[in-house]
Parts: C-alpha cells; sequence; structure tokens
C-alpha cells in the first residue's frame, strides 16, 4: 500500500512572513519535515503544495528525490482556506487508487523523524483503523469554561506520576486512506487511532516566542551531537573558510590573500591536544604553502581534485576511520567530503548545497572572520 505524504506551504502567514522557510537550527523550517520524509522507508511520495515560487527554490535547492511540488490553487492558498480545501483539491487534480493512504505533514512541528512517520504507518496497518493523528500527552489538569474538571476527579487528586494525562493532537501528522477521504471529505475520520509521539513535540511554530523555544528543543532531543572526543584529525579547506573567497590582485599580476589569525591560533590549541591539523585544497598555490608552514600544519594538500579519496587514504596510514575525522568547507567540492566524516561544519556564507548537508554544524562565522577558531572554541567547551 503507497504512502504519499502531503506538506502544504503557503506563502501567507500573518505572525511570521514566509515562516515554512524561515531558517530553523540552521535551515528553512521546511526541510526538517521534508528531509525526515525523504528518510522514512514508508514513504513513496512527499508533495509540497505550494502557492509560493520563492518556497518552491527552497524545496528545490535541498535535491530530495520523492519530493514534488503541487501549485495549488490562490482560492486555497488564503487566510480563509482549511487544510482540507487544499487535500481535496490535490485529490481531485489526478486518479489516486482509493486504498492509497495520505499522509498530512505540517512543516510547523518540526520534531518528527524518520522512525515516527514508518512507525505510524506500520501502526495503521496493523491496527485495523480508518485514520490516524499524531499526540503526545500533556499530564496537566484540564478544566472547562463552566468550572468543570475534563480529566480529573479533584476530591480525589492524583500524584503526578500517577496521572495518565490527556492525549493532546499536536499537529505533526495525519494519516488515511485516499477513499475514506474522499467520503468524508476530512482528515480524519471513523475509527481514529493515535499515535504518541514525546512531550517536546507539543510546540508548533506559529509566533515568534515559539521559535526560540523550538530552537532549544530541537536541538536537545531531536539534532545529533558531534562526538568530539572522537575527533583524531581536524582538516579544512582554503579558500571560502580560511579566507573570505576573495582573490585579490596588484597591478603587477600578484594574488593576495587574506587570512584570520584567530584560524591560526585555532589549529595549534587543537594540537595542543594531541589532534593533527592540515588544511585540504584544490587550489595549488605557493602562497597556501607558505601559510600552512608558517602555521606548522601536520598536514597540507595542494591540488587536490578528489578530496574524499585523498583522505581516506590518509585515514588508512593513520590508523582511523572517516568517523574520526572533522573537516570544514563551503563548497560544492567539498560536499562529498563532508557528507563522510565523523562532523563537518561549513562558515556561514557557505553554498546552500553545502548547507543542506544532514547533521553539518553551521557556524555563525563567515569564510575568513574565525569560523576554525569558532568550531574550535566549541570543541574546547564540549572537552571542558
Amino acid at each position: 500500500m503507497s504512502v504519499i505524504a502531503l506538506v502544504p506551504a503557503r506563502c501567507g502567514s500573518k505572525a511570521i512572513r514566509l515562516k515554512n522557510i524561515r531558517p530553523f537550527c540552521g535551515r528553512p523550517l521546511l526541510y526538517w519535515c521534508l528531509h525526515a520524509l525523504e528518510k522514512a522507508t514508508s514513504v513513496d511520495q512527499i508533495v509540497v503544495a505550494t502557492d509560493c515560487d520563492e518556497i518552491v527554490t527552497c524545496v528545490n535547492d535541498f535535491e530530495l528525490s520523492k519530493v514534488n511540488i503541487y501549485h495549488r490553487s490562490a482560492k486555497n492558498a488564503s487566510d480563509t482556506s482549511s487544510t482540507e480545501d487544499v487535500i481535496l483539491e490535490y485529490l481531485g487534480s489526478a486518479q489516486f487508487a482509493e486504498h492509497q493512504l495520505l499522509m498530512l505533514v505540517q512543516a510547523t512541528n518540526p520534531f518528527s523523524s524518520s522512525e515516527h512517520f514508518d512507525s505510524a504507518v506500520a501502526q495503521f496497518n496493523h491496527s485495523g483503523v480508518d485514520s490516524l493523528l499524531s499526540c503526545c500527552r500533556v499530564k496537566r489538569f484540564l478544566w472547562s469554561e463552566d468550572g468543570q474538571p475534563m480529566n480529573y476527579q479533584y476530591q480525589n487528586r492524583p500524584r503526578r506520576q500517577d496521572f495518565r494525562g490527556s492525549m493532546m493532537e499536536n499537529g505533526a501528522f495525519y494519516l488515511s486512506s485516499v477513499k475514506g477521504i474522499l467520503n468524508s471529505h476530512n482528515r480524519l475520520h471513523g475509527q481514529v487511532g493515535i499515535y504518541e509521539m514525546p512531550d517536546y513535540s507539543a510546540l508548533e511554530l506559529d509566533e515568534e516566542d515559539d521559535w526560540l523555544q523550538g530552537e532549544f528543543l530541537m536541538r536537545k532531543y531531536v539534532l545529533p551531537t558531534p562526538v568530539w572526543s572522537d575527533i583524531k584529525l581536524f582538516l579544512s579547506d582554503v579558500d571560502g573558510v580560511l579566507t573570505d573567497a576573495g582573490m585579490y590582485y596588484t597591478e603587477l599580476g600578484d594574488e593576495i590573500k587574506k587570512f584570520n589569525t584567530y584560524d591560526g591560533m585555532g589549529f595549534k590549541l587543537l594540537q595542543e591536544k594531541g589532534i593533527k591539523v592540515g588544511i585540504v585544497t584544490k587550489e595549488d598555490r605557493e602562497l597556501n604553502r607558505r601559510r600552512a608552514r608558517k602555521l606548522i600544519l601536520d598536514f597540507d594538500f595542494h591540488g587536490v581534485n578528489h578530496k574524499l579519496e585523498l583522505v581516506q587514504r590518509l585515514c588508512k596510514d593513520l590508523g582511523i576511520t572517516l568517523q574520526q575525522v572533522a573537516y570544514v568547507g563551503d563548497d560544492i567540492n567539498d560536499k562529498e567530503l563532508l557528507s563522510a566524516v565523523g562532523l563537518a561544519a561549513c562558515p556561514s556564507n557557505a553554498h546552500r548545497n553545502i548547507k543542506s548537508i544532514p547533521g553539518i554544524i553551521q557556524l555563525s562565522a563567515s569564510g575568513g572572520t574565525g569560523a576554525i577558531r569558532e568550531l574550535v572554541e566549541t570543541f574546547l567547551t564540549k572537552e571542558g
């Protein structure tokens, strides 16, 4: 039974302009649910329903193989249109088998993982329910406006550890058959099942304050933590990382580059920790060699066209794995290596394709302004 994931993402947003592609933990908000859906083995196709050219461009930059764009009508992208309107418009745009499953996924809850999606589909298939929604458990005593307790008896107030709480819809995703949606004109119908998610997923990003809290929760519970203690080799690109990517020429034609002394001290601090350091660059210039010699780097590789192959050979010589390598790069010729190492990072002005690498650390400093030092100081902080 095939599963189509539909992700509505319109331009309009009253509280936060272009909310769906606003940076959240270093990437556009929409990226997080799309990336998780891309990894989910149960999801066959992902459709972003949007009316916005900026969103289309952003989504295409992710280069996710399962993702397609559906251009929703202006009528169903207004402030008064409902999500059901968008679902029914999309289902009416082509022929779908009635037994196909449609998973409605909302970008404003970025805490869903591929494991959540796969587990929910499995639960739906085995439970016999007609539709399913994601919820989280909240242990709060709820009351109606007329002063009636809704989920406990105040005469016999339970202890928190004994209180089951209530299931709250968290807006992450909904699952139903195409047939059920077309018959009911609703995302939920018939016997409804609940897929329980962690309590931190209760937050939906609708207001500015939600953004700050959401990024804290995302970094604490969802994003992988680099294992700094495993790193034995620290490597960096040159142009765009140790420099500002500019090429300066004198009247005589001499090439000049500006390096940052803070980065040089960063390499030295790592060496004092027993970590070998070096540069790997496609450029083959004497001024890069001079900089490497001045810094007394352990390794400096120049004129390298296939960086991953070189680093793999170096790891073999050193008796370490790629997971024990940290690399900082900024452009598309760094992508292969950045995607393979244990700790990947990039300066703030890196190419968008580099920023989209899952798990990469996006530094606040741009190339040539102390990006390496920023990462090293983070490492030293982690080391205590």
